[in-house]
């Protein structure tokens, strides 16, 4: 049986996904209560999150859980990542790519469950241009995306998807130059994506035999395509499917060098978030530094 986790702390994105959030920390604290858990609650507003958050944590929890997206998932991950607290999620968010990837589920009262049922894996994160990254960043297309989305008021998948729409055809694909630990890649792509995981919170999947626990990450590669290949590359992302497709490689590795020539920043997401980075973006593999809570029959 499992260690009793009594002391939570939830830490809420008041803005994530197009969940209605006034009633969510009466459920949490009711939910916790009549199973003899003490709920405490942290508020995300923008300013200082991981510094405040990590002041937090320094009075004595069982364990942290993220309520909201990918974005509050990778804070809570990155505030817990190198201690023995273990990260839970709450998914609320437009995507939730990672809880996802873990057989989380994504019901609500399904996912408090983890509060008293639970088996633990230990992952691997990443530092994507110093930065922390726990699931997927990505360079091209889908940053590009991602920034928009961010800008802009409206939530959830229909958002992204109108936003992807509107860009696509303008879009003009980049040249890159990639140094890893094992070989050497240059040349134009529609967009990369630097994965630990598997699978987009659009359940896109864009690297079907990665692994986040196997000490490596892999840089997935969808070189530029005619309009007309457009339907079946999709339909490849959405089977598992990726490496079948004439226009994508994947690079597995443990560091990465990824340079854009003549550019002196980088447009990279990471975890939901968009971030310029200076360039060349330096990518690492921090092996076993993440703990997270997952239903017992997804451990592995």
């Amino acid at each position: 049986m499992p260690a009793q986790l009594r002391q939570l702390l939830f830490v809420l994105n008041p803005i994530s996904g197009d969940i209605d959030k006034t009633a969510l920390e009466a459920t949490i604290a009711a939910y916790c209560t009549e199973r003899g858990r003490t709920a405490t609650f942290f508020h995300t507003n923008g300013h200082d999150d991981l510094a405040r958050l990590r002041r937090h944590l320094q009075q004595p929890y069982d364990a942290a859980f993220a309520a909201g997206g990918d974005g509050t998932a990778s804070l809570v991950a990155e505030a817990v990542s190198g201690t023995s607290v273990p990260l839970g999620i709450i998914p609320l968010g437009s995507g939730n790519g990672l809880s996802k990837d873990l057989g989380i589920p994504q019901n609500i009262e399904e996912a408090l469950r983890l509060t008293w049922d639970y088996s633990l894996r230990t992952l691997d994160t990443l530092r994507v241009g110093g930065l922390f990254a726990a699931h997927l960043a990505d360079i091209g297309f889908n940053a590009l995306i991602v920034e928009r989305f961010d800008q802009g008021d409206a939530r959830g998948a229909a958002a992204y998807v109108r936003i992807a729409t509107q860009e696509y055809s303008a879009y003009q694909p980049a040249t890159y130059r990639i140094e890893t630990d094992r070989e050497t890649w240059a040349g134009e792509a529609f967009m990369l994506t630097i994965a630990n995981a598997n699978t987009f919170g659009s359940n896109v999947v864009i690297n079907p035999q990665g692994q986040l626990d196997d000490g490596k990450f892999e840089i997935c590669l969808i070189a530029p395509f005619p309009n007309t290949a457009a339907p079946g590359l999709l339909y490849r992302l959405y089977t598992s499917d990726f490496d079948a497709s004439d226009y994508t490689k994947r690079l597995q590795c443990e560091r990465a060098s990824i340079s854009v020539p003549g550019a002196t920043e980088v447009l990279v997401q990471l975890d939901g978030e968009p971030h310029h980075l200076p360039n060349p973006v330096e990518v690492e593999i921090r092996p076993g530094s993440l703990r997270v809570l997952v239903p017992p029959t997804a451990a592995r």
